[in-house]
């Protein structure tokens, strides 16, 4: 298995680091998610500006049409180009469930799961905003929705329930219903599967919360590469920058009480393959 090193790229800028994404000319988005803000970094690590959207903010994309759909602590909302939220869609009312990652597919449709803030399990659920605006739940009884990404032409997509301990593969109906779900890739007993990125050739960069470390998978879900951070809390991942071609990982400082240095941090590694860019919102 190639072993890859990451070197860190910016300061601790988050308590809980995740979600990042690339917003192209705004450049790299954090969401310090239990704080609500959403950060954005420059192309020399520098925090150039925050931007607090509520008790929580989940998961960030853009839209086509310029602006941000965002998962909020119970549900979504629309942001224009400045981060003003123009509209939000409740999904639910119990305080003890929260938004906590999401991807748009390539259709244009922003999906995002929620999980109880104690772990309770089959808690959470799948949700999607689809363009028109309308908020679906496609998968029941999840315990902690997690990662979720699609491969580049969209014919599948990679998801984590962090309580099962692997990475599943979705497929799809034309209608936007999940017609299959199989286990694609087990990390069971490793750390806790948390947020994914799909390269090029369709493997998956999974984060493993605890283990200070990621593996990939490729393809037919074989491990091949493991990339080492000094940072015991790894949450996320994403291609960003330019070309792709460079893996930007987020860490968390959460409940730790004698956190690393760097915790906090995002770090950036590269990987043989890189990446695409985001799917965008159609709505």
């Amino acid at each position: 298995m190639k072993p890859i090193e990451a070197e860190q790229f910016t300061r601790s800028l988050t308590h809980h680091g995740e979600g990042p994404v690339w917003l192209g000319r705004h450049g790299l988005a954090v969401m310090d998610m239990l704080a609500g803000d959403v950060v954005l970094v420059d192309n020399n690590g520098a925090e150039t500006r925050r931007e607090h959207l509520g008790e929580v903010v989940a998961a960030l994309r853009p839209r086509h049409d310029g602006g941000f759909v965002a998962g909020l602590e119970r549900g979504f909302c629309l942001l224009d180009d400045c981060f003003a939220v123009t509209r939000t869609v409740t999904c639910w009312t119990d305080p003890s469930v929260r938004m906590n990652d999401g991807a748009c597919d390539p259709l244009g449709r922003f999906w995002c799961g929620s999980m109880a803030y104690d772990l309770t399990p089959g808690a959470g659920a799948l949700w999607r905003l689809d363009a028109e605006g309308s908020a679906v739940k496609v998968i029941a009884d999840i315990g902690c929705s997690n990662g979720l990404a699609w491969t580049r032409a969209g014919a599948r997509a990679y998801y984590v329930d962090s309580l099962t301990g692997r990475v599943d593969f979705l497929e799809l109906g034309p209608d936007g219903r999940v017609v299959d779900r199989q286990p694609f890739a087990d990390a069971a007993g490793e750390g806790f599967p948390d947020g994914i990125a799909v390269d090029l050739a369709d493997g998956v960069w999974l984060a493993l919360f605890g283990s200070g470390r990621l593996v990939h998978f490729d393809r037919t879900g074989r491990r091949d590469a493991e990339i080492a951070v000094p940072a015991r809390q790894v949450t996320a991942c994403t291609f960003a920058g330019p070309d792709y071609s460079e893996l930007f990982i987020t860490t968390s400082r959460f409940g730790l009480g004698d956190p690393e240095a760097a915790a906090g941090a995002v770090f950036k590694a590269k990987p043989d393959v890189g990446g695409f860019a985001p799917h965008a919102f159609g709505g």
